[in-house]
């Protein structure tokens, strides 16, 4: 009867032993985790992507409200190692919408690729594959002035077979044709639509140096008309005053028609595109080339602080002033319509050209679908309040920032614009830049002239030439579009 108490009231005793006790020692304090501070690096990618990113509103990391507190912000950057990762692991349906932000270890890379400058041989070089077999043919389609390449003869339509004795297949080219410094490079020619090595050979070796996008300018003249042609391969700043130099050429010479080859151009510097626009069509700096669209707080900040027309980047009748040259008033040939020759290699910049030219003047393109890119990125570095660069670490970063549109508010061309007359390169039959018979000039002679432009059945077709990739798959940052950085890093300043 006892033992069967005591159990009964067990619990109770339990309970009033625990209540006891607790009067008469105090519970251990809980000591809070420390978060470690977050390193420099992983703070500023977040940060920067955070304020400029255009799809910043769309990617959960960016938008997560407890990152709002420092605690959680640190929790969650250190749980990155590889600042790379944690960029990637930001950006908005990386490779699939975002194809073109990156992020570099070294700021040095972004200014040798805004600059132009890098380490080659001087070549821009198109890897088809032909037959059944693996083997891979190294197309020179143009040769950069004053580089190896061009000082040892080679020219556009050249034809590699091999480098330093080594047959180019569909699994070494990307080794031998874009990270082989010192080359001893084998030709063929194309007979009776075969492949034929012949005896050929030149040795080249990589330095470093800065492409001129300017590849030929020349008058011809063709139906009693003088025709300005012009080869461009890249908005580079470094080069507006000598593009202004090329349009004055055709300015004294009067020219009726002006034909801008923009095949392999893909893109650049925004102002340049500006500038370009300007000489071809006008400077009456009141007419809208281009629109601007950020994300929402930058968007509303540009309004709030400079107004609605802040938005719009209109055509201008100065080249700016810079560190190289005095501001320089633009040649213009205030043109009513022009010829532009395009690829899916025309991209960014060029399709902004096109784009922006429309509303104004008869813009005639020929060739293939342009690349589809219609969003520019900025550098940013690691400010501080007062606009200066933080001295612990290298890292800059290229985040697309802004998508435009033209006048008319047109844009969104993810597929490319589409030429109003449509063909192919004959890669089987790369005439020099300039022959009437090569066949997208051709083409727009034929245009010209008036006469009706049809089909036209390439030799590379009948050759079955298949594309393998594209020069610009190995060329570090290809098909970007850029802003001018000031514009940004000024507004740590406010």
């Amino acid at each position: 009867m006892k033992k069967t108490l005591y159990k009964s009231l067990l619990p109770y005793l339990m309970i009033a032993v625990a209540l006891i006790s607790g009067c008469v020692k105090e519970e251990e304090p809980i000591i809070p985790e420390v978060i470690p501070e977050a390193t420099e690096v992983n703070s500023f990618i977040w940060n920067g992507l955070s304020d400029y990113y255009l799809w910043n509103s769309q990617v959960a990391g960016l938008t997560n409200s407890k990152y709002a507190k420092k605690d959680s912000l640190n929790a969650f950057l250190n749980t990155y190692t590889d600042p790379q990762k944690l960029f990637t692991s930001l950006l908005y349906k990386y490779k699939e919408v975002d194809k073109w932000s990156f992020l570099v270890d070294d700021s040095k890379e972004i200014d040798d690729w805004i600059s132009g400058i890098s380490e080659t041989a001087g070549y821009y070089i198109y890897p088809v594959g032909y037959g059944t077999s693996k083997n891979v043919l190294g197309l020179v389609l143009y040769v950069y002035k004053g580089s190896p390449a061009d000082k040892a003869g080679i020219r556009r339509g050249d034809i590699i077979v091999k480098v330093n004795d080594q047959q180019i297949t569909e699994s070494n080219y990307g080794t031998l044709l874009y990270n082989t410094l010192v080359s001893k490079l084998s030709f063929a020619n194309i007979i009776d639509y075969t492949i034929v090595p012949n005896n050929r050979t030149v040795n080249v070796t990589a330095i470093e140096m800065q492409e001129n996008p300017i590849n030929k300018d020349t008058i011809f003249i063709f139906n009693n008309q003088k025709i300005g042609y012009l080869v461009y391969n890249g908005f580079n700043s470094d080069f507006d005053i000598q593009l202004n130099d090329v349009f004055k050429k055709f300015k004294v010479a009067n020219i009726d028609r002006l034909i801008l080859d923009l095949r392999y151009n893909g893109g650049g510097s925004v102002q340049s595109s500006i500038y370009l626009a300007s000489m071809i069509y006008g400077t009456d700096a009141t007419k809208v080339y281009a629109k601007a669209k950020y994300n929402s707080g930058l968007q509303s900040y540009f309004v709030s602080e400079y107004g609605l027309a802040s938005l719009n980047d209109n055509f201008t009748t100065f080249i700016d002033k810079t560190d190289k040259n005095p501001v320089t008033t633009i040649n213009t040939l205030n043109l009513n319509k022009i010829h532009i020759i395009v690829s899916d290699n025309t991209a960014s910049a060029s399709e902004m050209l096109i784009n922006g030219l429309r509303p104004y003047m008869n813009v005639t393109v020929v060739g293939i679908n342009t690349n589809g890119k219609y969003t520019g990125s900025t550098t940013v570095r690691d400010w501080n309040e007062r606009g200066t660069v933080n001295p612990n670490h290298k890292w800059a970063m290229q985040p697309i920032v802004v998508k435009y549109a033209n006048s008319r508010d047109e844009s969104d061309y993810v597929n490319g614009l589409t030429p109003n007359i449509i063909s192919e390169e004959d890669f089987a039959n790369l005439l020099p830049f300039g022959d009437p018979n090569e066949t997208l000039l051709s083409l727009v002679l034929s245009d010209i002239k008036g006469i009706p432009v049809t089909g036209m059945v390439l030799k590379s077709a009948k050759m079955g030439l298949r594309k393998v990739s594209d020069s610009r798959d190995f060329k570090p940052f290809a098909n970007e579009m850029y802003i001018n950085p000031d514009k940004f890093q000024n507004l740590k300043k406010q």
